[in-house]
């Protein structure tokens, strides 16, 4: 039995605006919610502002990354002068520098894995726009903020 033709909708009931799911490449912006239902494009406004939006979201996702990039490096550069000082007083490296330096690169790194996957889920859009935003994001994001080279490939995780 075909239900594909069957009208569901009450009398009198208005549901408001939809939220289209493409599941194929499209630049269709018709009922195009990002991420959440609440972020809908109603029209060229919202399409644009949304656009602004990724770009700069995406842009911040390199600067978070070379934030990460620069702070391992200074911690590097720290706890080994650190270490190179006790050894001369003959103590133990401070562990506690250790231990701190290392949740704020797990807490930098949690940081890049929301962001990539946040990333991930608006390129799940399938439309043209929205992936097209993400690309000039990470162009514009790596020109302003990759000042050392990278550690890894883009990537989700």
């Amino acid at each position: 039995m075909d239900h594909g033709h069957m009208d569901h909708d009450m009398p009198g009931m208005d549901h408001g605006h939809k939220c289209n799911m493409n599941m194929l490449f499209t630049w269709d912006t018709t009922d195009l919610c990002i991420v959440f239902r609440s972020w809908h494009i109603s029209g060229t406004f919202s399409l644009v502002v949304a656009l602004v939006g990724i770009i700069l979201l995406t842009a911040g996702y390199e600067a978070v990354r070379e934030a990460s990039r620069r702070y391992e490096a200074y911690s590097n550069k720290a706890l080994e002068g650190r270490r190179g000082r006790d050894d001369l007083r003959g103590r133990n490296a401070g562990g506690n520098a250790e231990q701190q330096a290392k949740l704020v690169k797990a807490a930098l790194y949690a940081m890049q894995v929301f962001y990539s996957f946040f990333i991930m889920l608006l390129f799940m859009t399938y439309n043209g726009w929205i992936m097209l935003a993400v690309a000039v994001g990470a162009f514009v994001g790596y020109v302003l903020f990759a000042n050392s080279s990278p550690t890894k490939s883009a990537a989700c995780h």
